[in-house]
């Protein structure tokens, strides 16, 4: 199936669909002017300032660097956080919105991302899914409870040369141990998934209500494959987007090797089209 043929199909199944079920990994934020980490050299990229410290994504996004280096681990993350405040979501979210308004039962997102772009774009938080966590929450390093708060009152103050923070740590209100992001991390242990365990039970309501389901996912690789192998349980009406892992089973869909807004907006001209 050619590039034209492929566009056709998507624009097929969209219009045919009651439900839209996003699936999104790091790619959907590209286009937004966020980095997706892939490889050393892309996040090194990002992060110029952990290359002298040999670190990897792995080892930064990992619990252990709040014991050991509290400053740099909230560095790093301290640095993300007011990056995904300050990000506009790209025109491709919209799109997305606007297709899931047409349908009888719109649209749920599943994603692994942590950034809170959907809901920023207007999403509503009830049909969402974050299965990583969300960086705009923090919790106890320890878990001390099973707790979680919105990080709103944390304005951190990151020294890009170091990538170290520069004014306080914030704090567990319940113990007052050090606070870390509620983000599934590597080698994490301790990670509160209070507010997330609800949503998969929202998200199979949902889909019990749809009966003509397409599923478009977004920048999604192969290296954490959570969010692929989420949307290939949900075939056979799949749109792979992403510029070089777009293979899927013909059974399961169709993959289109560009980014993600790119692809959103042909689809539209293809929609507009017939």
């Amino acid at each position: 199936m050619n590039d034209e043929a492929k566009l056709a199909q998507a624009a097929t199944w969209i219009r045919e669909a009651d439900g839209l079920l996003v699936t999104a990994g790091a790619g959907m934020g590209v286009d937004s002017g966020l980095p997706d980490f892939r490889g050393d050299d892309g996040f090194w990229r990002a992060y110029p300032a952990l290359r002298h410290h040999g670190f990897s994504f792995e080892d930064i996004a990992n619990p252990a660097v709040f014991s050991r280096d509290p400053q740099l681990a909230w560095g790093f993350y301290g640095h993300r956080l007011k990056l995904y405040r300050a990000t506009q979501p790209h025109a491709g979210f919209r799109i997305l919105l606007d297709w899931a308004s047409r349908m009888e039962q719109g649209a749920f997102v599943f994603t692994s991302n942590v950034d809170g772009q959907f809901q920023k774009a207007g999403f509503s938080g009830e049909r969402i899914e974050e299965c990583h966590g969300t960086i705009h929450a923090l919790q106890c390093v320890d878990a001390c409870t099973n707790d979680a708060w919105a990080a709103d009152d944390f304005d951190p103050v990151v020294d890009e040369t170091t990538c170290r923070l520069q004014n306080a740590r914030p704090r567990c209100p319940h113990c007052g141990a050090l606070a870390r992001p509620n983000i599934l991390m590597f080698s994490d242990w301790n990670w509160v998934d209070r507010y997330t365990e609800r949503q998969p039970s929202l998200l199979v309501s949902w889909l019990r209500g749809v009966n003509r389901l397409v599923v478009l996912e977004m920048g999604a690789g192969r290296a954490l494959p959570t969010v692929r192998r989420f949307s290939e349980r949900h075939g056979p009406r799949i749109v792979r987007v992403n510029p070089k892992e777009c293979a899927i089973p013909p059974a399961l869909g169709i993959g289109i090797d560009t980014g993600a807004l790119a692809a959103l907006q042909a689809i539209e001209k293809s929609l507009a089209a017939n």
